[in-house]
């Protein structure tokens, strides 16, 4: 067994797939619209479906918002330098909502970013997490 995809609902489909290709460079893999059902889906991440885990983004046609909830916490993206990739989120338009630093009772490097629909991507540090 092993992760293939996590899937987010999203608002507006083309601005999400802008926010993570343009603000956290991943590559669109592939998309593909349902007209019978009416969704669309994109395919976004690092590296292609069969050795990557990637993030599904579905769009429901018509649906701008979602609630959330509070089960759901967030991705975690592991980054070489966390200070750097906030200031290249910044650069390219995007919303830090927790600047770098140490994890509270910890010493792993930690930052949040939000996407354009609110889910949280959680920065991890290379090298600071002990694992």
């Amino acid at each position: 067994m092993r992760m293939l995809h996590t899937m987010l609902r999203v608002g507006n489909l083309e601005r999400s797939i802008r926010f993570y290709q343009d603000v956290l460079k991943m590559k669109l893999l592939r998309k593909h619209d349902y007209p019978e059902g009416m969704f669309s889906l994109a395919f976004v991440g690092y590296g292609d479906e069969k050795d990557h885990t990637v993030l599904e983004l579905t769009y429901n046609w018509g649906t701008e918002s979602y609630d959330k909830g509070n089960a759901f916490g967030h991705v975690a993206i592991e980054v070489d330098d966390a200070y750097a990739a906030c200031e290249q989120v910044k650069q390219a338009g995007g919303k830090v909502v927790r600047e770098a630093g140490p994890m509270m009772h910890g010493t792993t490097v930690i930052a949040f970013v939000e996407d354009p629909d609110g889910y949280r991507i959680e920065f991890i540090e290379k090298g600071s997490a002990g694992y």
